[in-house]
Protein backbone atom coordinates (compact mmCIF):
# COMPACT_ATOMS: atom_id res chain seq x y z
CA UNK A 1 0.00 0.00 0.00
CA UNK A 2 1.11 3.60 -0.91
CA UNK A 3 -0.09 7.14 0.14
CA UNK A 4 -0.38 10.43 -1.09
CA UNK A 5 -0.44 13.79 0.33
CA UNK A 6 -3.50 15.30 -0.43
CA UNK A 7 -3.71 19.20 1.19
CA UNK A 8 -3.29 18.80 4.96
CA UNK A 9 -3.76 15.28 5.33
CA UNK A 10 -1.52 11.65 3.79
CA UNK A 11 -4.35 9.45 2.13
CA UNK A 12 -4.28 5.93 0.90
CA UNK A 13 -3.12 6.90 -2.74
CA UNK A 14 -7.36 5.77 -3.99
CA UNK A 15 -8.44 8.51 -1.71
CA UNK A 16 -7.53 10.85 -3.72
CA UNK A 17 -9.71 12.07 -6.20
CA UNK A 18 -9.25 14.95 -8.82
CA UNK A 19 -11.98 17.30 -9.59
CA UNK A 20 -12.65 17.66 -13.18
CA UNK A 21 -13.26 21.42 -12.93
CA UNK A 22 -9.15 21.62 -11.08
CA UNK A 23 -7.68 24.83 -12.98
CA UNK A 24 -4.38 22.55 -12.73
CA UNK A 25 -6.17 19.88 -15.12
CA UNK A 26 -7.98 22.58 -17.42
CA UNK A 27 -5.48 25.36 -17.49
CA UNK A 28 -2.44 24.25 -16.13
CA UNK A 29 -2.55 26.62 -13.39
CA UNK A 30 -0.61 25.76 -10.15
CA UNK A 31 3.10 25.24 -9.45
CA UNK A 32 5.30 21.90 -8.42
CA UNK A 33 8.12 20.63 -6.91
CA UNK A 34 10.52 17.66 -6.94
CA UNK A 35 12.26 17.07 -3.80
CA UNK A 36 15.14 14.34 -3.88
CA UNK A 37 15.26 11.76 -1.47
CA UNK A 38 18.64 9.76 -0.55
CA UNK A 39 18.73 7.45 2.05
CA UNK A 40 15.62 7.98 3.69
CA UNK A 41 16.22 11.73 3.43
CA UNK A 42 14.95 14.66 1.85
CA UNK A 43 18.17 16.95 -0.16
CA UNK A 44 18.05 20.66 0.02
CA UNK A 45 14.00 20.31 1.09
CA UNK A 46 14.65 23.79 2.70
CA UNK A 47 15.56 25.45 -0.92
CA UNK A 48 12.74 23.65 -2.85
CA UNK A 49 10.44 24.51 -0.69
CA UNK A 50 10.87 27.81 -0.45
CA UNK A 51 11.07 27.88 -4.35
CA UNK A 52 7.62 26.51 -4.46
CA UNK A 53 6.56 29.34 -2.30
CA UNK A 54 8.43 31.93 -4.78
CA UNK A 55 6.48 29.93 -7.75
CA UNK A 56 2.94 30.20 -6.02
CA UNK A 57 3.35 34.37 -5.57
CA UNK A 58 4.73 34.81 -8.86
CA UNK A 59 1.02 33.24 -10.11
CA UNK A 60 -0.45 35.50 -7.52
CA UNK A 61 -1.61 32.82 -5.69
CA UNK A 62 -1.35 32.21 -1.78
CA UNK A 63 -0.07 28.59 -0.16
CA UNK A 64 -2.77 27.81 2.93
CA UNK A 65 -0.08 26.21 4.70
CA UNK A 66 3.27 27.50 6.73
CA UNK A 67 6.31 26.35 5.01
CA UNK A 68 6.63 24.26 7.95
CA UNK A 69 3.61 22.68 7.96
CA UNK A 70 4.17 21.54 4.41
CA UNK A 71 7.70 20.24 5.79
CA UNK A 72 6.42 18.55 8.15
CA UNK A 73 3.61 16.76 5.86
CA UNK A 74 6.77 16.10 3.03
CA UNK A 75 8.88 14.45 5.58
CA UNK A 76 5.95 12.55 6.53
CA UNK A 77 4.80 11.19 3.52
CA UNK A 78 8.64 10.21 2.60
CA UNK A 79 8.10 8.21 6.27
CA UNK A 80 4.92 6.47 5.09
CA UNK A 81 6.03 5.30 2.15
CA UNK A 82 9.56 4.06 3.59
CA UNK A 83 10.94 5.78 0.77
CA UNK A 84 15.18 5.23 0.42
CA UNK A 85 16.65 6.30 -2.24
CA UNK A 86 14.12 8.48 -4.62
CA UNK A 87 11.84 11.39 -4.84
CA UNK A 88 8.85 13.03 -3.21
CA UNK A 89 6.60 15.26 -6.13
CA UNK A 90 3.78 17.60 -4.88
CA UNK A 91 2.20 20.30 -6.71
CA UNK A 92 -0.32 22.85 -5.31
CA UNK A 93 -3.54 24.05 -8.07
CA UNK A 94 -5.96 27.07 -7.99
CA UNK A 95 -8.46 24.95 -7.02
CA UNK A 96 -11.70 23.54 -8.03
CA UNK A 97 -14.26 25.97 -9.84
CA UNK A 98 -16.50 26.71 -12.98
CA UNK A 99 -14.04 26.85 -15.93
CA UNK A 100 -13.35 30.74 -16.33
CA UNK A 101 -9.57 31.75 -17.56
CA UNK A 102 -10.22 35.13 -14.82
CA UNK A 103 -9.15 33.49 -10.92
CA UNK A 104 -12.30 32.49 -9.16
CA UNK A 105 -12.99 34.28 -6.11
CA UNK A 106 -11.81 33.12 -2.55
CA UNK A 107 -14.31 30.30 -2.12
CA UNK A 108 -12.04 28.31 -4.32
CA UNK A 109 -9.09 27.23 -2.07
CA UNK A 110 -5.89 25.59 -3.81
CA UNK A 111 -5.23 21.87 -4.23
CA UNK A 112 -2.45 20.07 -2.17
CA UNK A 113 -1.25 17.04 -3.66
CA UNK A 114 1.85 14.64 -3.46
CA UNK A 115 3.40 11.45 -4.07
CA UNK A 116 6.81 9.48 -4.02
CA UNK A 117 8.73 7.25 -6.18
CA UNK A 118 11.21 4.64 -5.35
CA UNK A 119 14.32 4.98 -7.88
CA UNK A 120 17.98 4.80 -8.09
CA UNK A 121 20.75 7.06 -8.86
CA UNK A 122 21.58 6.87 -12.27
CA UNK A 123 25.24 5.46 -12.06
CA UNK A 124 25.83 4.80 -15.68
CA UNK A 125 24.78 7.99 -16.96
CA UNK A 126 27.24 9.00 -14.54
CA UNK A 127 29.84 6.84 -15.85
CA UNK A 128 29.18 6.76 -19.40
CA UNK A 129 27.89 9.81 -20.45
CA UNK A 130 24.46 10.78 -22.51
CA UNK A 131 23.71 12.04 -25.31
CA UNK A 132 22.01 15.43 -25.87
CA UNK A 133 20.04 17.53 -29.32
CA UNK A 134 19.54 21.03 -29.82
CA UNK A 135 15.88 21.97 -30.08
CA UNK A 136 14.63 25.49 -30.45
CA UNK A 137 13.28 26.93 -27.21
CA UNK A 138 9.31 27.86 -27.51
CA UNK A 139 8.43 28.02 -24.47
CA UNK A 140 6.61 30.93 -22.49
CA UNK A 141 8.80 34.00 -20.79
CA UNK A 142 8.44 32.50 -17.76
CA UNK A 143 10.70 29.98 -17.10
CA UNK A 144 11.81 30.81 -13.94
CA UNK A 145 8.20 30.19 -12.26
CA UNK A 146 7.95 26.42 -11.69
CA UNK A 147 4.86 25.90 -13.26
CA UNK A 148 2.13 23.06 -14.59
CA UNK A 149 2.82 24.38 -18.15
CA UNK A 150 4.74 21.93 -19.26
CA UNK A 151 3.65 21.30 -23.04
CA UNK A 152 6.95 23.05 -24.59
CA UNK A 153 9.21 21.02 -22.43
CA UNK A 154 7.08 17.78 -23.39
CA UNK A 155 7.06 18.26 -27.10
CA UNK A 156 11.33 19.10 -26.65
CA UNK A 157 12.01 15.87 -24.70
CA UNK A 158 9.57 13.44 -27.05
CA UNK A 159 12.02 15.02 -29.65
CA UNK A 160 14.97 14.33 -27.89
CA UNK A 161 14.10 10.76 -27.19
CA UNK A 162 13.09 9.74 -30.84
CA UNK A 163 16.81 10.87 -31.57
CA UNK A 164 17.90 8.36 -28.78
CA UNK A 165 18.91 11.69 -26.73
CA UNK A 166 18.56 11.74 -23.14
CA UNK A 167 17.91 15.42 -23.33
CA UNK A 168 17.29 18.31 -25.51
CA UNK A 169 19.50 21.56 -25.39
CA UNK A 170 16.81 24.34 -25.84
CA UNK A 171 17.76 27.33 -27.16
CA UNK A 172 16.21 30.75 -28.33
CA UNK A 173 17.44 31.45 -31.56
CA UNK A 174 21.78 31.02 -31.32
CA UNK A 175 21.61 31.41 -27.52
CA UNK A 176 21.47 28.20 -25.62
CA UNK A 177 19.05 28.71 -22.30
CA UNK A 178 18.32 25.16 -20.34
CA UNK A 179 17.60 21.66 -21.05
CA UNK A 180 13.95 20.80 -21.37
CA UNK A 181 13.78 19.77 -17.59
CA UNK A 182 17.20 20.55 -16.84
CA UNK A 183 20.22 23.05 -16.61
CA UNK A 184 23.34 23.50 -18.62
CA UNK A 185 26.55 24.29 -18.37
CA UNK A 186 29.57 24.14 -20.43
CA UNK A 187 32.85 24.04 -19.08
CA UNK A 188 36.01 25.72 -21.28
CA UNK A 189 40.08 26.29 -20.26
CA UNK A 190 38.80 25.67 -16.56
CA UNK A 191 35.93 27.89 -15.79
CA UNK A 192 32.07 26.77 -15.82
CA UNK A 193 29.29 28.41 -17.97
CA UNK A 194 25.80 28.76 -17.44
CA UNK A 195 23.13 30.90 -18.55
CA UNK A 196 22.00 33.13 -15.62
CA UNK A 197 19.65 33.12 -13.48
CA UNK A 198 17.14 35.16 -15.21
CA UNK A 199 13.16 34.20 -16.59
CA UNK A 200 14.57 32.54 -19.34
CA UNK A 201 15.81 29.81 -17.25
CA UNK A 202 14.33 27.94 -13.69
CA UNK A 203 16.89 28.66 -11.42
CA UNK A 204 17.75 24.51 -10.26
CA UNK A 205 18.29 23.54 -7.08
CA UNK A 206 21.18 21.06 -8.32
CA UNK A 207 21.89 23.95 -10.16
CA UNK A 208 22.65 25.92 -6.92
CA UNK A 209 24.72 23.39 -4.99
CA UNK A 210 26.93 22.86 -7.92
CA UNK A 211 27.83 26.37 -8.59
CA UNK A 212 28.73 25.91 -4.67
CA UNK A 213 30.06 22.68 -5.65
CA UNK A 214 32.58 24.61 -8.59
CA UNK A 215 33.76 27.27 -5.92
CA UNK A 216 34.86 24.58 -3.60
CA UNK A 217 37.02 22.71 -5.78
CA UNK A 218 38.39 25.71 -7.72
CA UNK A 219 36.23 25.99 -10.91
CA UNK A 220 35.37 29.80 -11.49
CA UNK A 221 31.79 30.00 -12.81
CA UNK A 222 30.42 32.62 -14.98
CA UNK A 223 27.14 32.99 -15.46
CA UNK A 224 26.57 34.19 -18.98
CA UNK A 225 24.71 32.88 -22.17
CA UNK A 226 26.28 30.51 -24.29
CA UNK A 227 25.62 30.47 -28.03
CA UNK A 228 25.06 26.63 -29.87
CA UNK A 229 28.39 27.83 -31.13
CA UNK A 230 30.34 28.07 -28.21
CA UNK A 231 28.66 25.19 -26.60
CA UNK A 232 29.97 23.20 -29.28
CA UNK A 233 33.45 24.14 -28.56
CA UNK A 234 33.62 23.60 -24.85
CA UNK A 235 35.90 21.20 -23.41
CA UNK A 236 32.89 19.54 -21.06
CA UNK A 237 29.21 19.61 -21.40
CA UNK A 238 26.86 18.64 -18.20
CA UNK A 239 23.35 18.74 -17.38
CA UNK A 240 21.86 18.92 -14.09
CA UNK A 241 18.82 18.23 -12.00
CA UNK A 242 17.32 17.04 -8.97
CA UNK A 243 17.08 12.95 -10.74
CA UNK A 244 20.17 13.98 -13.05
CA UNK A 245 22.44 15.24 -10.45
CA UNK A 246 25.69 16.08 -12.29
CA UNK A 247 25.75 14.24 -15.51
CA UNK A 248 28.15 14.33 -18.01
CA UNK A 249 26.63 15.21 -22.21
CA UNK A 250 29.54 13.52 -24.09
CA UNK A 251 28.21 14.20 -27.84
CA UNK A 252 25.64 16.82 -28.71
CA UNK A 253 24.33 16.24 -32.68
CA UNK A 254 27.42 14.60 -33.82
CA UNK A 255 29.84 16.73 -31.92
CA UNK A 256 31.50 14.67 -29.43
CA UNK A 257 33.10 15.54 -25.93
CA UNK A 258 36.43 14.71 -24.36
CA UNK A 259 36.53 11.68 -27.14
CA UNK A 260 33.08 10.24 -25.57
CA UNK A 261 34.20 10.09 -21.61
CA UNK A 262 33.18 12.40 -18.88
CA UNK A 263 36.05 14.87 -18.40
CA UNK A 264 37.99 15.76 -15.03
CA UNK A 265 35.96 18.55 -14.02
CA UNK A 266 32.96 17.24 -14.63
CA UNK A 267 34.18 14.28 -12.36
CA UNK A 268 35.77 16.55 -9.56
CA UNK A 269 32.14 17.94 -9.44
CA UNK A 270 30.28 14.59 -8.99
CA UNK A 271 32.53 14.08 -6.59
CA UNK A 272 31.99 16.89 -4.42
CA UNK A 273 28.36 16.23 -4.89
CA UNK A 274 28.43 13.35 -3.58
CA UNK A 275 29.79 14.81 -0.41
CA UNK A 276 26.50 16.91 -0.16
CA UNK A 277 24.00 14.02 -0.11
CA UNK A 278 22.84 12.67 3.37
CA UNK A 279 24.05 9.40 4.78
CA UNK A 280 20.49 8.68 6.25
CA UNK A 281 18.42 9.01 8.63
CA UNK A 282 17.47 5.13 9.23
CA UNK A 283 19.99 2.72 10.64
Amino acid sequence: MSYSLWNDQIVKDEEVVVNKEDRGYQFGDGVYEVVKVYNGELFTAEEHVDRFYVSAEKIRMTIPYTKDKLHQLLHQLVEKNKVETGHVYFQITRGAGARNHVFPGDEVKPVLTGNTKENPRPVANFENGVKATFVEDVRWLRCDIKSLNLLGAVLAKQEAQEKGCYEAILHRGETVTEGSSSNIYGIKDGVLYTHPADNFILNGITRQVIIKCAAEIGLPVKEEAMTKAQLLAMDEVIVSSTTSEVTPIVEVDGTVFGGGKPGDWTRKLQVQFDTKIPKGIRA
